[in-house]
């Protein structure tokens, strides 16, 4: 593991030397195949890596560089197909802010007043259970209220709430709304499993629920209440090719 580090450490040294950036692409691919053989590379003209707007937001989230874009831009694209759709917005599990940041983004633009409600413990994870490995350990991601709410300092509060607390703990405040496109980042079987109880039943027909963790081996309770959730639905949730899942209500979808 030490030497494969600094193999990879050296990786930036020798693209710098390297002007073609066909060659440069041609160097990590190669390595990659190498050292992570079941890694799925993309090609680098994509259009959207040059999106100055989704690029500006992640680089406030500090994400410009991470490994999230894929997923952010899946927030991006597929709260488009609900601008039609009547109901709330909502997020469960926050960290800094960035898919709350997007969501509201779309919401002060829509024709239909959505509201968002952003759901969090401000504590970090709650300790994993039987079913979410090992990977997690209680209090990751641990994010104040204040530290989210300052992130989202550009939107008016009218057009959001936070509640602080674990979930299901505070739901029932919002039991009397209907939802449009849901969030779900949580990355626990439990909290999971909650919240797709919980959403599921107030999301109109057309609505969206993205789960940020569906699929990732890392998570595997939170796909695991997914999939449980589902199994006598009619909705089956689809891959994203950058990580997670979605569903969107009264799509009928075969196993």
């Amino acid at each position: 593991m030490r030497l494969l580090f600094k193999i990879f450490k050296t990786i930036p040294t020798l693209l710098g030397l390297i002007k073609d950036e066909d060659v440069s692409f041609s160097v990590i691919t190669r390595l990659g195949k190498l050292y992570l053989p079941n890694y799925k590379f993309t090609w680098p003209e994509i259009q959207w890596f040059y999106d100055k707007k989704l690029n500006s937001i992640l680089e406030k989230f500090g994400e410009k560089n991470g490994f999230n874009a894929h997923r952010r831009l899946a927030i991006q694209e597929l709260i488009k197909l609900t601008e039609n759709i009547k109901g709330d917005t909502a997020e469960c599990g926050v960290y800094l802010g960035c898919g709350s940041y997007i969501i509201l983004e779309s919401n002060i633009k829509s024709h239909l007043h959505k509201f968002h409600h952003i759901f969090d413990s401000f504590q970090g994870l709650s300790k994993p259970e039987k079913y979410d490995g090992t990977y997690w350990t209680a209090s990751a991601f641990n994010v104040s209220e204040e530290k989210v709410n300052e992130n989202l300092s550009n939107f008016d509060k009218k057009y959001f709430s936070t509640y602080k607390g674990w979930i299901p703990d505070r739901f029932e405040e919002i039991s009397e709304s209907k939802f449009s496109f849901v969030h779900i980042d949580v990355d626990l079987y439990q909290p999971t499993l909650d919240s797709m109880r919980f959403f599921y039943e107030r999301l109109n027909s057309g609505g969206i629920i993205i789960c940020d963790d569906y699929g990732q081996t890392t998570c595997p309770g939170a796909t695991k209440a997914v999939d449980e959730f589902l199994k006598f639905k009619e909705e089956r949730m689809l891959y994203l090719p950058g990580g997670g899942g979605f569903i969107i209500k009264g799509i009928k979808i075969s196993n």
